[in-house]
């Protein structure tokens, strides 16, 4: 049965694809934040088993095609790993619920090495179940058409990449806010369990959808194991060759040819096609190394940036949803205007123009990533070296005051009720100070503990001058977005504060609070109660990623003063700035992704495809395992630095593979295969039995 001239069999298969995406993509998008934040591992260490994970999942589609191509069929191959995929996912779920080992019900997970276990196993089943059966799908996909349907083939293909991205999509936007729900059985937490379950339960229909469709589909009989076959041929041309090697031995026109003692001309011809193929993958993975830090780096360098968007709520992890949407848009604005006018230009873009083109493109994307970093960094708190204090100055009197650093370490003046930024001094040179202010100086000698940040709060009480050092403990900008908030009492009554539903207790006059974790983008009320009032004050917006202390002036009936001391300053590269890398990213991989996709089925013989997809889909495996090596070789203290490097590499890669595209033949496998087809039928016309015979020997082999 067909619908719109396509078998109707492929829309199972695309609705299976996009419900297995958004269980895989959905599971990725919180999987960094899931290490980071509640196996509570650092950014490096997260970052190298997010890319260990990846490139797993995208070494174990030699397994599947394998499997697929010489034992079980792509049916049951995909039927069967689809099963062991959702186990993954739902042990996955099961690894993320806190209470399993919260015995002390204090909302943490008292043994972690249990969690770390479960999802290690729960990551490794999913890696074996995506990767296993990735190969599969999309030539699964591919063998339902008829040969004279190339045109609809190729729209599959398309058709068949904006599903994957449409669930990529969705996963990506619904997964962060299920993760930021709270839930839990003794106390509320960050809502993992429903954010790796959701995904869990998609991959579950994805295989009800696929098998429901069993009936209308076309199963091509598995061929025999193909890779092990075309493995023994290599050896043996290679062997072959050696032993031959003396001048007196006529050359052959291909190193494969060597092989035609024992195997036949047709699997030499096919091996020939793939491996001219796989040679072509060579430089590819390069392009996947910078693709796939997406998901690691660009999503650590958002979490520095402001996140104040109208349309997405701050916790939507924006940068990982702007990928997909783009793809949905462009990969029809490419297929129906783009390559169409390219076409009228008379300009014959191939396929491998194509991915020349994208590789070009992506190198341009890390360049504009390492732009934004450079702002980002302008941006970011210096922090006080091991030999070095920093210094802010607080004046809460209503004269102004002048404080000296001695030995003539130079001086500052704060006007009343101001603030200074901090000051870096080396600890082992500063010994004392002298404050003035209004009539009254006042000296005091230092002794600061080296790498801290300190705050003196200086006030002119009429009576006396109040000098006072409060400790800040903070040693790292917020992450996530999030912002610090401490108070400081400035009244002579002790007053109990609470901000938002966050309660800093009671302070004593001029005594400061410790710092507490807000939200970013958000506005709370503080409430201050004083000798029995209550005053009432909404705060500023502190935008994302500060660290402020207020400072409480006045508290009398509806009357709440406070003034804001910026100890931290927030973001302010706006997070729309990395769209333009996004955007250039995105055209890239519609350039490269999908073309590369076509070009393997194309290029492949009938027998192996899923050997081909494979090779291709392994090119990304690779470019994760490049991430790893260059991140931990390159020795880049700086992060605009590593881009840049990133960048540089693709761009000479990208040269050698024009180079080498330059060189390449088209072939038409179908063609090359309906040739030995009427050789073979020549042959049985002329000498039955010889055929007979060989077809005894190729069974025994």
């Amino acid at each position: 049965p067909s619908c719109f001239g396509y078998p109707l069999s492929i829309f199972f298969i695309i609705i299976n694809e996009f419900c297995e995406r958004f269980s895989y993509y959905g599971m990725r998008a919180v999987l960094v934040l899931y290490f980071k934040y509640f196996l509570q591992w650092d950014d490096n260490l997260s970052t190298a088993i997010y890319h260990t994970f990846v490139a797993l999942c995208y070494l174990t589609p030699i397994l599947g095609a394998i499997v697929a191509d010489s034992w079980l069929g792509k049916f049951k191959t995909i039927v069967s790993l689809s099963i062991v995929y959702t186990i993954g996912q739902a042990v996955m779920a099961v690894s993320s619920i806190n209470d399993l080992t919260d015995q002390t019900q204090d909302g943490s997970p008292d043994n972690i090495p249990v969690h770390i276990a479960l999802s290690m196993i729960g990551l490794i089943l999913i890696a074996l179940g995506t990767g296993g059966i990735k190969p599969c799908v999309s030539a699964f996909g591919g063998d339902q058409f008829e040969e004279d349907q190339d045109k609809q083939r190729s729209r599959f293909f398309s058709i068949f990449y904006l599903s994957i991205n449409a669930g990529s999509l969705l996963s990506t936007i619904i997964t962060p806010v299920l993760r930021a729900q709270e839930c839990g059985i003794h106390s509320k937490q960050r809502c993992y369990p429903l954010a790796f379950g959701v995904p869990a339960a998609l991959m579950a229909v994805s295989l009800v959808v696929f098998i429901a469709g069993s009936g209308m589909y076309k199963k091509a009989k598995p061929q025999g194991n193909i890779m092990v076959q075309v493995s023994k041929c290599i050896g043996f041309a290679i062997k072959n060759r050696f032993r031959h090697r003396s001048k007196e031995f006529p050359k052959r026109e291909h190193w494969l040819d060597w092989a035609s003692e024992k195997y036949d001309k047709r699997l030499i011809a096919q091996t020939k096609m793939v491996l001219k193929v796989l040679f072509l993958y060579i430089p590819l993975p390069m392009f996947w190394a910078l693709f796939d830090q997406q998901g690691s780096r660009w999503t650590l360098q958002a979490t520095t940036m402001d996140g104040n968007f109208v349309v997405f709520s701050p916790y939507v992890h924006l940068q990982q949803t702007v990928n997909p949407i783009l793809i949905i848009i462009m990969v029809p604005v490419v297929d129906v205007v783009v390559y169409p006018l390219i076409k009228k230009c008379k300009i014959n873009f191939t396929p491998l123009r194509k991915i020349t083109v994208g590789m070009f493109l992506a190198s341009l994307a890390f360049v504009a990533a390492a732009l934004v970093q450079v702002q980002i960094d302008k941006t970011l708190p210096v922090f006080p070296a091991a030999e070095q204090s920093q210094i802010k100055i607080i004046n809460l009197g209503t004269d102004n005051a002048s404080i000296k650093f001695e030995p003539e370490l130079g001086h500052v003046d704060v006007a009343s009720m101001g603030s200074t930024g901090y000051m870096i001094f080396e600890t082992s040179r500063l010994q004392s100070l002298t404050v003035t202010s209004g009539n009254k100086t006042q000296l005091d000698t230092i002794e600061l503990p080296g790498g801290k940040r300190h705050t003196l709060a200086v006030k002119n009480n009429k009576t006396d001058l109040v000098v006072k050092w409060l400790l800040d403990n903070v040693t790292s900008k917020p992450e996530e977005g999030n912002n610090l908030i401490r108070f400081l009492n400035n009244l002579p009554d002790p007053v109990n504060v609470t901000m938002g539903e966050t309660s800093f207790g009671n302070l004593a006059p001029l005594s400061d609070s410790n710092y507490e974790l807000f939200p970013g983008g958000r506005q709370d009320g503080i409430t201050v109660v004083r000798n029995s009032i209550t005053c009432l004050h909404t705060s500023k917006a502190l935008g994302f990623g500060s660290a402020y202390t207020i400072v409480i002036n006045e508290c009398s009936r509806d009357n709440l003063t406070v003034t804001y001391s910026e100890d931290i300053s927030p973001n302010t590269v706006h997070m729309a700035w990395q769209i333009p890398q996004y955007f250039i990213l995105t055209c890239a991989e519609v350039v490269f992704s999908v073309t590369g996709l076509e070009f393997s089925y194309s290029q492949a013989p009938s027998n192996m495809k899923a050997v081909l997809q494979a090779g291709w889909l392994l090119t990304v495996a690779v470019g994760n395992i490049i991430v790893l090596i260059v991140a931990g070789a390159s020795k880049l203290s700086e992060q605009w630095a590593e881009y840049v490097l990133f960048a540089a590499l693709l761009l000479a890669v990208c040269i050698i593979f024009a180079v080498m595209a330059y060189f390449y033949t088209y072939v038409d496998p179908n063609e090359i295969e309906a040739q030995f087809d009427e050789e073979e039928k020549n042959q049985v016309k002329k000498d039955p039995d010889l055929y007979e015979n060989k077809a005894e020997a190729d069974s025994e082999m």
